[in-house]
């Protein structure tokens, strides 16, 4: 017998199509802020490459048995009890996302296409899955926060500007709360990012993308930014459109990218891995390769600070 939040307080017109969506999307949020540091080590796609496959299938189950030790305390649904076998259940799901979260961001990253055989894509999907699926498990207790939890309400935002100043300028108290925004942004971005800017990847990565793939990377550093603050349930979607008079959920997204792209920039300016005498093309295509754990990061500062 399960018994759930949504148990605790129905919701009649709730469509458990889109509950089950909304959990699975904030699995794969988990997934991808735990995953995305290890995607970019060149020493995992070795390793996963050069693994045969029954050590792959070890790997595998002490992935399971870590995920499933993690599901009986939190799981990515809001179920407050359940069953060992529903418990195996979900433990399997969350590594099913986490193996399809790695594969998506392995193609993106081309460090897997068609000319790879088999065995090595299975040997870096494995490998970088691990995270991916642990990221799964841990995505409520990490990104929705124990007071929410606990007591079913939403933080309330500091703010320095008494409640009747807020009431009498809007638009100041809306300025306010983006530049708070991008603050936890720009946090976010270098929190994630910084260890990876001196890594050898960015470059390597960078050199390895057709100039057109670089717009598949921007356009999945703004959709999983999107996905993040925007339609995986972490925040309450009302109040942050109620503070969104003068930047909407597009508008919010598009500065927080080029917030993360600017961070980008300057980290990899400060390790010394771009230079004034390089090329503007392999400026912008390693800013973009950095961008995007940068903006995911960008986006889980929002929805955490």
């Amino acid at each position: 017998m399960v018994e759930s939040v949504d148990d605790a307080t129905p919701q009649p017109s709730a469509n458990i199509w889109l509950i089950e969506l909304q959990a699975i999307l904030q699995g794969a949020v988990g997934g991808f802020l735990f995953g995305i540091p290890l995607l970019y080590t060149v020493e995992v796609w070795v390793i996963g490459a050069a693994t045969g496959p029954h050590w792959l299938l070890t790997v595998l189950a002490t992935t399971l048995v870590g995920v499933g030790l993690l599901t009986q305390v939190e799981g990515f649904r809001q179920t407050l009890h359940l069953h060992p076998l529903e418990a195996l259940f979900e433990s399997i799901e969350a590594v099913a996302i986490g193996v399809v979260c790695a594969a998506l961001a392995l193609v993106l990253l081309r460090r897997i296409t068609l000319d790879i055989p088999l065995s090595e894509v299975l040997g870096k999907v494995v490998f970088e899955t691990v995270p991916f699926a642990l990221g799964v498990a841990l995505a409520r207790s990490t990104l929705q926060g124990k007071q929410r939890r606990d007591s079913g309400t939403d933080r309330v935002r500091r703010t320095t500007a008494p409640i009747s100043r807020r009431l009498a300028s809007p638009t100041v108290a809306n300025l306010r709360d983006a530049l708070v925004d991008f603050d936890a942004a720009l946090i976010g971005a270098v929190l994630i990012a910084f260890s990876i800017a001196p890594t050898e990847e960015v470059p390597l990565l960078a050199a390895s993308l057709p100039p057109l793939w670089l717009l598949l990377i921007m356009g999945a550093s703004l959709g999983l930014s999107y996905a993040i603050v925007f339609a995986s349930g972490f925040t309450d979607r009302a109040e942050r459109r109620q503070r969104g008079l003068l930047f909407s959920p597009v508008t919010e997204t598009l500065v927080a990218y080029l917030v993360a792209l600017l961070a980008s920039m300057l980290m990899l300016v400060l390790f010394q891995q771009l230079n004034p005498s390089d090329p503007w093309s392999e400026w912008l295509s390693n800013t973009l390769v950095l961008g995007l754990p940068a903006s995911i990061g960008g986006a889980a500062g929002r929805i955490l600070i």
